[in-house]
């Protein structure tokens, strides 16, 4: 039996997997361009994804409010800033990684925040220029999103 090197692996089995890293794809020369501005336009989001999320943590351990004043506020209040703190520091890692689900989770932690600035504007207060700018990253992250697709 004659031996390829691989020590009786199939050949190129391990790269033989499909990634949702976008990094990890062999993409077609052409696809190169917005692939490759797909990937930094996540990893510039995700720099800001960690900031807001450590922001919620400051206000959880009472960094840029007086300590005891989280405990003080609503439940609701509370809850919100929780699942910020949590939500957006997942999605700003999967941004990081540039993966499928990161775009996803991002998707959904920018939404929440669209959702509850709309119907609760006294636990999420958000100005107009945030909203503003938060849906013009959802319109970017969809339109090049897109264009990397039609690439490959």
């Amino acid at each position: 039996m004659p031996r390829n090197g691989n020590n009786g692996m199939p050949h190129d089995a391990a790269r033989d997997y499909l990634s949702d890293r976008i990094e990890e794809r062999q993409p077609a020369p052409a696809a190169m361009r917005w692939g490759f501005i797909l990937t930094w336009f996540m990893r510039v989001l995700a720099i800001i994804w960690i900031m807001k999320g450590l922001s919620s943590w400051a206000v959880i351990l009472g960094i840029w409010t007086p300590i005891g004043q989280f405990e003080a506020r609503s439940t609701g209040y509370q809850a919100t800033i929780i699942y910020f703190a949590l939500i957006d520091l997942i999605a700003a890692v999967g941004l990081w990684m540039a993966s499928t689900w990161g775009g996803i989770m991002w998707l959904l932690a920018v939404m929440s925040h669209l959702i509850l600035a709309a119907f609760f504007p006294g636990i999420v207060s958000s100005g107009i220029l945030t909203i503003v700018f938060f849906l013009t990253l959802i319109a970017v992250y969809i339109a090049v999103s897109w264009l990397a697709a039609q690439e490959e």
